[in-house]
């Protein structure tokens, strides 16, 4: 059964996105020409309100990935993949409460800054060489998944490719991340309007929400909620939940793109409100993706597609649904394409925009400190274009290469459960020392990598991760003939260690750094805290803590914890007060100190 290619209008609406987008990078670099320091063109001059930063963090993370993935996920698998929701929920409160206070309050452009601050250059240099390689395999795992997914719809691929990265790169180097949040609030808007449109219509062709709800019942679509522990089992609540927590963590809590954008805001307030409000926009788009699923199995619950070999992959699933519900209205078709490209742009655009800003922060400015504020922002502006090349050219070897697409969507966890390690050792635990630190994410990294590495050569048993039925009897089959392989020899973890679900990958690279690198920082002699700002410390074992002050000091290991002005003054001001690039904690520092001195005599 084929369906109508891309009209005219199609490509109108399409290219009305990429122009609105490329207008606000005009705007914002007229607005901020006489502001010309790299500060304000890497982090908006930390003016941020969190209305347009909680719009352009979902916007960023609900990317192809969302829009493409999810809808056919639930068509296969079922509508569990809505226990995200608490995953999402966990992850925002984690990031709020216990990472992003701990960034804010240190001053920082670079999050991998802290790691120098909290240990040492070396720390530093090695989470940020990660994070570039990590951004740039994710990149080129989200552009393939967007380009290959709507081949269906005979939309140019080269012609997107190169329209993406020019567009991008040029709203990112003209405007800075004022441009990119802006645009990122855009395009969450049309990825809503996207969804929306589908919903509608798809609901309407199949007889409205009751029948739809009926016929995902009787199809086993609506099994949520799964308890069995089996750690081999590839989506159960406690994957989800759990590896999922571990997994977005990762990607989120500790990851440069977004704390970027928090650290922008006006306030720490205003940083923790964004993510909050934020966190209503992760749901409302997994809702509308998980119930777009569900209609796109009513319309096809006699005639699947895939099955039937009318497109060559699932990822091609929701593009050909629309293309087949849409074939009578122009324009609309180019709407939702207009939509998945949304999340690909935003996508694109912050990690554009956050490499430029590790790479300036973490590497030139450490080997060129006294450059000037001019040539800060030329050299910040250089890096945006130089990784907007790349990126582009990397997704252009993305349309060729289709085999690689499950290791770049392995990278995350197998890279971002090690970072996540290696952050919560230096926040939650006093006692690391660099050398924990260095050997817990070199120990990450390798069990991450060696989970993911076998998982992707031998592929879990088909027992672990069985699709649902779907049914071809009313479809004309394609003409197809079968290769049949010899059966790949498992060696002895195959079926166990290699067969994990992928959600867990970055659980184990997590706590594989944090109990490493807890083990080798006593082994080679713990901290005492007596150089450690507090600042750079979260007090967690307070909560578990607070009825013996002794066991408290005991955890805290000889960090500093006699009141506000004593962390604040000694520790924090007098180690930053050299750097010019934490001048905006200075003025805090100093207002807090004064208020103790008038509230108290008990200072020492």
């Amino acid at each position: 059964m084929k369906v109508k290619k891309f009209v005219a209008w199609d490509y109108v609406v399409f290219a009305g996105l990429f122009l609105v987008c490329a207008s606000i990078g005009v705007f914002f670099a007229v607005k901020e020409r006489k502001k010309k320091t790299s500060k304000e063109f890497l982090v908006g001059g930390r003016q941020m309100t969190c209305g347009p930063i909680a719009f352009s963090l979902t916007s960023s993370f609900m990317s192809a990935v969302t829009v493409l993935g999810t809808p056919s996920e639930v068509y296969r698998y079922g509508a569990s993949f809505v226990l995200f929701f608490l995953s999402y929920a966990l992850v925002i409160i984690f990031t709020a409460e216990l990472f992003l206070p701990v960034f804010y309050r240190s001053g920082i452009t670079s999050t991998y800054e802290y790691l120098e601050l909290r240990f040492n250059k070396i720390v530093r240099l090695a989470a940020t060489l990660i994070y570039i390689l990590q951004t740039m395999a994710y990149f080129h795992f989200t552009k393939h998944l967007v380009f290959f997914g709507f081949a269906v719809t005979g939309f140019d691929l080269w012609g997107s490719v190169i329209a993406t990265g020019i567009v991008c790169t040029f709203y990112c180097t003209l405007g800075g991340l004022k441009a990119v949040v802006w645009t990122d609030a855009f395009q969450m808007i049309v990825m809503v309007v996207g969804f929306t449109t589908v919903l509608i219509r798809g609901t309407t062709l199949n007889g409205g929400t009751t029948k739809i709800w009926e016929v995902a019942y009787e199809g086993s679509r609506l099994n949520i909620f799964d308890f069995d522990v089996d750690p081999l089992r590839r989506h159960t609540f406690w994957t989800i939940v759990i590896g999922g927590t571990f997994t977005w963590l990762g990607l989120y809590g500790v990851n440069q793109s977004t704390i970027q954008r928090c650290i922008s805001c006006k306030s720490e307030k205003h940083a923790k409100m964004a993510l909050y409000l934020n966190l209503l926009g992760l749901w409302t788009v997994l809702v509308c993706a998980v119930f777009c699923g569900l209609v796109m199995y009513s319309h096809y619950k006699s005639c699947d597609p895939w099955t039937a070999e009318f497109i060559s992959a699932p990822d091609q699933l929701m593009p050909y649904f629309v293309m087949d519900i849409f074939s009578s209205m122009p324009g609309v078709p180019g709407l939702f394409v207009a939509c998945a490209f949304s999340g690909t742009l935003s996508t694109v655009a912050a990690s554009i925009n956050a490499l430029a800003t590790v790479t300036f922060e973490d590497l030139v400015k450490k080997g060129f400190p006294n450059l000037s504020e001019k040539m800060s922002t030329w050299i910040s502006k250089g890096l945006c274009v130089l990784y907007g090349v790349l990126c582009t050219s990397m997704a252009a070897a993305a349309s060729l290469l289709g085999g690689v697409v499950q290791a770049s969507l392995s990278i995350h966890g197998m890279c971002g459960g090690p970072m996540l390690g290696l952050f919560t050792l230096g926040i939650v635990f006093p006692c690391a020392t660099w050398k924990g630190a260095m050997g817990g994410l070199l120990a990450g990294i390798t069990v991450a990598f060696w989970a993911g590495t076998g998982a992707f050569i031998y592929p879990a048993p088909p027992t672990k991760s069985i699709p649902l039925q779907l049914s071809t009897l009313n479809c004309t089959l394609a003409n197809s003939t079968e290769l049949l392989l010899s059966p790949l020899r498992r060696p002895l973890l195959a079926d166990t260690w290699y067969s994990l679900s992928y959600l867990y990958f970055s659980a184990i690279g997590c706590l594989g750094c944090a109990i490493t690198g807890l083990l080798i920082s006593f082994i080679t002699g713990p901290n005492k805290g007596e150089d450690i700002p507090p600042v750079l410390i979260q007090p967690v074992c307070n909560l578990f803590c607070f009825w013996s002050n002794r066991l408290k000091a005991l955890l805290w290991c000889g960090v500093p914890q006699l009141g506000p002005a004593t962390v604040l003054v000694p520790q924090v001001y007098m180690r930053y007060a050299p750097h010019e690039e934490h001048a905006s904690l200075h003025q805090p520092c100093y207002k807090v100190v004064q208020g103790m001195l008038h509230r108290t005599t008990d200072w020492k």
